[in-house]
């Protein structure tokens, strides 16, 4: 009965984390839009998914680079000054600008910097698994947001189809996102979200042995997102024995999840609220049938996702992720109305 107690609070957790990530972005697509935080001129060019995915892709070999160079400060130093960059994003949209200050003819909001700042310095000193998880929710609301806006209905769609074949790829073929997780794992930034399966487990203490194991195996879903994804040794034991008995889940004190699984799969859903041509469901956030849909779908592919590793084996998490987002958006879209060639954004 503890097991299965345990296993609930960390299947609710990953779930409410999720969800406060996509109704994060979805809250933040038309402020975002009035401060004119659009990526890109046209969202509506499919290059721009090439391009990011070009992005993705550079940006993983520089971090296996960093790691086998075995700088990894720069990777964690580089981690905590983006994650403070959105945190600004966000925090500058729904902070009051009453305490602004004016630098070279433009308003610069204090309260902003001081809450970016404050985030960029709590995961430098204390990065315990409360305040990753934090972050992760503050920076992937953000950064879904932002591209949502960016990316129109088929760039959104194109760009979640490569990514969900090239994680599925670098977990299953390749296996070099799993050495990139190995690698990030222990450098304690908001690459992951952190479910603990314990109320005393300690994201600090983990990793800290001679031997750079946790405190207990972990599972994980990997995606690649903004490169900022996380796989752990999937069968949670030592990866040059891979015939070594797997942990049962129930023995682990923490799951891994890559931020990227969320962040991905909700730019579906903040660019179908922003671009999909169907009427608001509510007043004061970003949220149309189309987008509900597509929360939905990502919500369940997650619990499958969910399913198949609680059975205690990792898999790519963006395949069922972002296939759940695009299906649930294609099937709101028409429901909406929209033919198949405006749903596609054609």
């Amino acid at each position: 009965m503890e097991d299965r107690t345990r296993l609930l609070g960390a299947v609710g957790l990953t779930v409410a984390m999720f969800l406060l990530v996509q109704l994060g972005a979805l809250a933040l697509v038309e402020p975002f839009q009035r401060a004119g935080y659009q990526q890109v001129e046209n969202p509506s060019d499919p290059t721009n998914s090439l391009l990011y995915v070009g992005a993705v892709l550079v940006l993983t070999a520089a971090m296996l680079a960093i790691i086998k160079l075995d700088v990894q400060w720069l990777l964690r130093g580089g981690i905590i000054l983006t994650s403070g960059l959105l945190s600004w994003y966000v925090f500058s949209v729904v902070m009051p600008a009453g305490l602004a200050v004016t630098v070279d003819g433009a308003a610069v909001n204090v309260l902003a910097i001081g809450a970016a700042l404050a985030v960029s310095v709590a995961l430098l000193v204390h990065p315990e698994w409360y305040v990753i998880d934090a972050t992760g929710v503050i920076i992937g609301a953000g950064a879904a947001g932002l591209f949502g806006i960016s990316f129109g209905l088929l760039p959104a769609i194109l760009l979640l189809g490569v990514l969900a074949i090239y994680d599925a790829i670098s977990v299953y073929g390749t296996e070099h996102m799993l050495t990139l997780a190995s690698g990030v794992m222990d450098l304690k930034i908001p690459v992951v979200f952190v479910v603990p399966m314990t109320l005393s487990y300690s994201y600090l203490d983990a990793g800290d042995d001679s031997d750079g194991d946790d405190d207990g195996p972990a599972d994980t879903e990997s995606s690649v997102g903004d490169a900022e994804d996380a796989a752990a040794n999937p069968d949670g034991a030592d990866a040059d024995h891979p015939e070594a008995e797997r942990p049962d889940i129930t023995d682990r004190d923490a799951l891994f999840i890559g931020l990227g699984d969320a962040v991905m799969p909700t730019v579906m859903v903040a660019s179908a609220a922003f671009f999909a041509d169907a009427e608001p469901l509510v007043s004061g956030i970003a949220l149309n049938l189309p987008a509900l849909t597509s929360l939905l779908g990502t919500m369940a592919g997650l619990l499958v996702l969910l399913w198949m590793v609680l059975k205690g084996r990792a898999h790519a998490g963006l395949p069922l992720l972002n296939g759940g987002a695009i299906g649930g958006y294609l099937i709101g879209a028409l429901a909406s109305g929209l033919t198949l060639t405006q749903a596609l954004g054609l």
